[in-house]
């Protein structure tokens, strides 16, 4: 075998250098290097923190009621019934007298791990809605780049903030509860015990579940849509309000200081996204 075939090997198996490997689908930077979706129609395959999307469609950067932020990541990608979701959500959130919402990350153009920023949002079905209830007046996407957002919660997150924290976004946030094709709503667990202590036992209380961060948006997540059998739910949320000890635990040591995760190998992607981010 002569050198030049020997060094074709080499490349192929072990990659450049600063290259992944054709069959390494785990590392976030082949993700978030691909600027457009696979081609073909939407296929969403595994789970919102370990899955890829085809046939992605991108939210325009403006429309009735929005405004995308931080367009420059290329995270505004989504599965049709998301952007469906979104435009819907932000028409009948202008219809009640809200100013535009700023719509932060989908997904990127094939779903996938992200370099910073989200552990989920991987499979097109997820979407970040900032809870800035000021005006926005329309300005080119450029200048949406590097927009600071005050949070709602205390420095302790013992609570919300009530010098912010406002009528209004607790009717926000109720108004994308109870709107029909939502999963579940993510935010902090201040905000949740908030709306607890104002609406303990209404049923839409039981969508809106506690997570770290999300103390200044809300993390948006739909169902697996239909007819897509690769596609991974991670289950209904737990029956009633949410409104009991497990909220309490939020406060305990243990939660404010997770143990780290013990070493081991990356999850592994499903073999099936390969061929999405190899698609051309």
């Amino acid at each position: 075998m002569g050198k030049a075939w020997l060094c074709w090997i080499v490349v192929v198996v072990l990659g450049l250098p600063g290259v992944a490997p054709a069959q390494d689908i785990s590392r976030a930077e082949v993700w978030g290097a691909v600027l457009m979706p696979a081609p073909g129609p939407p296929r969403v395959i595994g789970g919102t923190s370990l899955g890829c999307i085809a046939g992605a469609v991108q939210l325009p950067a403006d429309g009735p009621g929005w405004q995308a932020v931080r367009v420059g990541r290329n995270r505004h990608w989504g599965h049709p019934a998301t952007i469906a979701w979104v435009q819907g959500f932000a028409a009948a959130a202008r219809a009640q007298g809200f100013p535009d919402l700023w719509i932060g990350d989908l997904s990127q153009p094939r779903g996938g791990p992200m370099t910073f920023g989200h552990a989920s949002h991987q499979t097109g079905i997820d979407v970040d809605v900032w809870l800035d209830l000021g005006p926005k007046p329309r300005v080119p996407p450029a200048q949406r780049e590097e927009i600071r957002i005050t949070s709602l919660v205390l420095p302790d997150e013992s609570g919300v903030d009530t010098r912010v924290f406002t009528d209004r976004h607790v009717a926000l946030i109720r108004l994308a509860a109870e709107r029909p094709g939502l999963d579940r709503l993510l935010v902090n667990h201040a905000i949740k015990r908030e709306l607890c202590r104002r609406h303990r036992g209404e049923a839409w209380l039981r969508r809106v579940r506690p997570w770290r961060g999300h103390d200044s948006h809300m993390h948006i997540r739909l169902p697996c849509p239909a007819g897509q059998a690769e596609c991974r739910d991670i289950g209904p949320p737990p029956a009633g309000d949410g409104c009991d000890a497990s909220l309490d635990w939020w406060l305990t040591p243990d939660a404010r200081r997770p143990a780290p995760r013990p070493p081991g190998p990356p999850p592994r992607m499903p073999q099936a996204c390969a061929g999405v981010l190899a698609a051309r």
